[in-house]
């Protein structure tokens, strides 16, 4: 899954963009704050298992 393709889930679930420092975007929902990056590449699926569990998605 690529980082934008996540930007969108994770916007479709609640979270929104509080900011893009480079190719890595800041979401937000509540308290909560997760950072993605998006890069051209696939996100390695470690760390997209991490951000989806930590984002209630997994």
């Amino acid at each position: 899954m690529k980082g934008k393709e996540l930007v969108i889930l994770l916007q479709q679930n609640g979270w929104r963009i509080d900011r893009i420092k480079g190719s890595h975007y800041v979401m937000k929902k509540d308290a909560q704050t997760e950072i993605v990056p998006v890069h051209n590449t696939d996100i390695p699926t470690g760390l997209l298992n991490k951000i989806l569990k930590r984002t209630g998605l997994k």
